[in-house]
């Protein structure tokens, strides 16, 4: 039984370097990439942006928070002269569930014009929507818009997938509300890493590609 004992512990160990050390990797990678000024853009040549989706409500019908400051950013950087595209990518699962309608929807009541939208339906998560923007969109070079905490993975795939990206940080909400999906992220790191360079994941849907007619704001 000391054996099994001993496997145990060391099993668990390694698991837990693993995890920090993925966590570590992801973050450290990226920081000086993720950005929260506005005016930092100002000497960066990245006109599209790529908004990660979520859904605009919460489980109990309250406006989601994280999907109404993500919009309230890619708005903000459209209104500064900072965007001229936005790819708004996505799940899209059933016909009552569709993440790039709503963020249309919501761009274009804070004065987004739809033709600087395009909308990714097959964003099912962070990685399908960091490599359908390259792969079916046809862009090396991005702002991505998301909270903090989430900006770091997916310039972490950004760079796998030798894409030239930042990322304008999204308000976050309170730290109460924010707690659950703060710790999904801690994880969600780690399945990066192993998707990336253990598993060689790859985006569930690519199909035909899609040509993006950037006009500059400029």
């Amino acid at each position: 039984m000391k054996w099994i004992r001993r496997v145990v512990v060391w099993v668990t160990a390694l698991i837990i370097l693993l995890f920090i050390a993925a966590n570590l990797w992801v973050v450290m990678s990226t920081t000086s990439r993720v950005f929260d000024d506005v005016d930092a853009l100002k000497e960066k040549e990245h006109r599209v942006a790529l908004v990660l989706g979520t859904s605009h409500k919460l489980v109990g019908g309250r406006a989601n928070p994280f999907f109404d400051h993500r919009m309230d950013r890619a708005s903000e950087l459209y209104h500064a002269g900072q965007i001229d595209h936005f790819i708004l990518s996505g799940d899209n699962r059933t016909k009552y569930y569709n993440e790039p309608h709503e963020m249309r929807k919501a761009l274009i009541a804070r004065g987004v014009p739809a033709e600087k939208i395009t909308l990714d339906y097959a964003g099912l998560r962070t990685l399908d929507s960091v490599v359908r923007s390259k792969e079916i969109f046809g862009q090396n070079k991005l702002i991505i818009i998301t909270q903090s905490f989430h900006s770091y993975r997916a310039l972490f795939i950004c760079d796998y997938f030798g894409m030239d990206a930042i990322a304008m940080s999204a308000e976050e909400p309170e730290l109460e509300s924010a707690f659950k999906v703060r710790i999904r992220e801690y994880f969600a790191r780690v399945v990066a890493v192993l998707d990336l360079y253990v598993l060689n994941t790859t985006p569930h849907h690519l199909g035909e590609k899609e040509e993006i007619i950037v006009i500059t704001n400029m």
